[in-house]
């Protein structure tokens, strides 16, 4: 009998975390989006910080550059390396 309950428990709980995970799919959906574009955008900004130690450039590794290249990914680091270009003139 409590393995019966126990499993009719188990099979409500894997029910309504389905439901959630459908309710809820666009944002995860964005989210995981954002995600990715943070790690692709930070791995190519210390990509560039390593191959620009050879020709002088770099950039920094901060909040702001992170949350640039959160929401744009890879244009994102291009962005801060024209503005930093741009300071520099």
């Amino acid at each position: 009998m409590a393995d019966l309950q126990t499993t009719a428990i188990i099979v409500i709980i894997a029910i309504l975390v389905l439901i959630v995970f459908v309710i809820l799919r666009k944002p995860f959906k964005i989210i995981l989006k954002l995600i990715l574009n943070t790690i692709i955008g930070l791995i190519a900004l210390f990509v560039i910080n390593f191959l620009g130690s050879f020709i002088g450039v770099s950039v920094a590794v901060n909040w702001w550059n992170a949350v640039i290249v959160g929401v744009l990914g890879v244009p994102g680091v291009a962005l801060i390396l024209l503005i930093q270009w741009i300071s520099v003139i």
